[in-house]
């Protein structure tokens, strides 16, 4: 009986200690769409696993938007989570706008420090497409709140401000993560960063980073038109809500910036060369009229599938950064490519990035997998909370 007692109070000796050194990270969650409502599921689901396993209490003490705010200091009840029950309740909360966002994340951070309840600290976590929230980011790094955002305005838009928020998160000994701005869950910035703190240098870059215009070049056929792969991919929601933003390249530009950006060089939105399929005056007028008008391209695609089968080739939207003389060329552009291109069997909505260095030569060092979707976009912001955590 004394073995027994003594190895129970042991156990219970350990728990506590356990938990007095458990890591304490509280999350502002910033938009509950496709991949907020899709992260805030997945931490739901971990968060006992966290605390058990992984000495991590993950509290989520905040998930606001431009409709609604909705904060708790001592952490929002996630038990028994369901997100359609969670988005009808949120529609409850009081009120949102920008400056209540903005305002109530800098007191939450004042409150969890005053009371001893911020830990291991405070993680802001943008999954909107705002360019009005990444203006947000400045502020909260100052007030030393990590940042996560699966949001790609900040990474690849003012370079002088993208440098700041970087400096800024170093000076105040926080985190500004943003793995999910380029193939969604893929590790390909922490590949960089690694690649180039060790000193090694990036020389050349070659990347298909739209799953979803890989998803729909992968779609046409005779059977499926443009305008049906294009509408099946909003569908499926690889697509954005607004396909213009894909079919336009700006999503596939915002990721090369960025990339070139993580690879050493100064490189902004208009130094990279676009060549598009969609013409311009398709992207003007309202999205109704997108969808009204764009059946007017089938027929071209269809040529052009056409032709490209006969020659047993595929279309790729490909992303291309050469770099010489310490500046950096990059273009993005519809190509046709043959068997011998790595490009060639990417099917889907994957992704897949070529990165060649002064070691990786001349063989590069590949990244591949699914670069869309929200569960594995959600799971890469998840992953960069975690890392915020250090765990």
């Amino acid at each position: 009986m004394k073995r027994k007692k003594d190895g129970s109070t042991s156990a219970n000796r350990l728990r506590n200690n356990n938990y007095m050194n458990q890591h304490k990270l509280n999350v502002i969650l910033c938009g509950t769409g496709t991949v907020g409502g899709t992260l805030l599921s997945q931490m739901a689901s971990q968060q006992q696993y966290l605390k058990d396993d992984r000495n991590l209490d993950l509290r989520v003490v905040g998930v606001v938007d431009i409709f609604n705010i909705l904060l708790n200091e001592n952490g929002i009840d996630l038990s028994g989570f369901t997100l359609d029950g969670f988005r009808e309740s949120f529609k409850k909360a009081p009120a949102s706008s920008l400056d209540a966002i903005h305002d109530e994340v800098l007191n939450m951070k004042r409150c969890l420090a005053a009371s001893g309840n911020e830990g291991d600290g405070t993680v802001f976590v943008d999954c909107t497409a705002s360019y009005d929230i990444a203006a947000l980011y400045q502020d909260f790094l100052d007030a030393g709140i990590s940042i996560v955002c699966a949001n790609k305005v900040a990474a690849a838009g003012d370079l002088a401000a993208f440098r700041k928020l970087k400096k800024t998160a170093i000076e105040q000994d926080v985190k500004y993560k943003y793995e999910t701005n380029v193939g969604a869950g893929l590790p390909v910035i922490r590949t960089l960063d690694h690649l180039t703190t060790t000193g090694d240098k990036i020389t050349k870059i070659e990347a298909v980073l739209s799953g979803t215009l890989n998803y729909i070049f992968d779609t046409i056929s005779s059977e499926v038109t443009f305008s049906q792969a294009v509408k099946k991919a909003t569908i499926e929601r690889f697509a954005e809500p607004d396909p213009r933003i894909d079919l336009g390249g700006v999503d596939v530009l915002r990721k090369l910036v960025i990339l070139a950006r993580e690879s050493g060089y100064d490189v902004s939105q208009e130094d990279v060369e676009t060549r598009l399929f969609v013409p311009e005056k398709y992207f003007d007028g309202s999205l109704d009229d997108f969808w009204n008008r764009i059946p007017e391209l089938d027929a071209h695609l269809e040529e052009l599938r056409q032709e490209v089968e006969k020659n047993n080739q595929h279309l790729k939207f490909i992303a291309r950064m050469e770099a010489s003389d310490g500046k950096a060329h990059c273009s993005i552009g519809l190509e046709k490519v043959d068997r011998h291109s790595p490009f060639y069997d990417l099917e889907g909505s994957n992704n897949i990035v070529m990165l060649h260095t002064e070691r990786y030569d001349p063989h590069p060092m590949m990244v591949r997998g699914y670069g869309a979707g929200a569960a594995v976009t959600a799971a890469g912001v998840f992953g960069d909370i975690l890392d915020v955590a250090n765990v």
